[in-house]
């Protein structure tokens, strides 16, 4: 039988409310989306008058980064530098957009968080953020 961590239910709706209070404190909107290691999405939120667009994205950002265990800005660039856009993986859920991050415990990747709807620098701080708060 083979196991494997991954991030709790409990673990991923506290993530989403420390992204949701760092967010309050610049009075904006984003969408936030966890993922387990798998890319399979734990829990999601779109805050009210976040746009549309920024719940598929930020799921498209978690699952990128917990797929590829790799952070999405470094997809991005990796995608920028080898002339691989997205369409090379041949998976619609790939993304180079910067603001996903890997959740890791123990140098393994237990999951992915996204975070869209503000720069792409502000996604990933937000979700770094988020993930200190959780995890230490």
């Amino acid at each position: 039988m083979y196991s494997y961590e991954k991030v709790s239910s409990q673990e991923a709706v506290q993530l989403i409310e420390h992204v949701v209070n760092e967010v309050k404190k610049i009075n904006k909107q984003i969408a936030v989306a966890v993922s387990g290691p798998e890319g399979e999405l734990i829990a999601f939120l779109r805050m009210d008058e976040a746009s549309p667009a920024a719940s598929l994205i930020a799921h498209n950002k978690a699952y990128t980064a917990a797929r590829d265990r790799k952070d999405t800005k470094l997809m991005g660039e990796f995608m920028l530098n080898n002339d691989r856009p997205p369409a090379f993986w041949g998976d619609k859920g790939i993304t180079g957009f910067g603001g996903g991050v890997t959740i890791r415990q123990s140098n393994k990747v237990i999951g992915g968080i996204g975070v869209s709807g503000l720069s792409e620098d502000e996604d990933e701080r937000i979700a770094y953020t988020a993930i200190k708060a959780v995890f230490g």
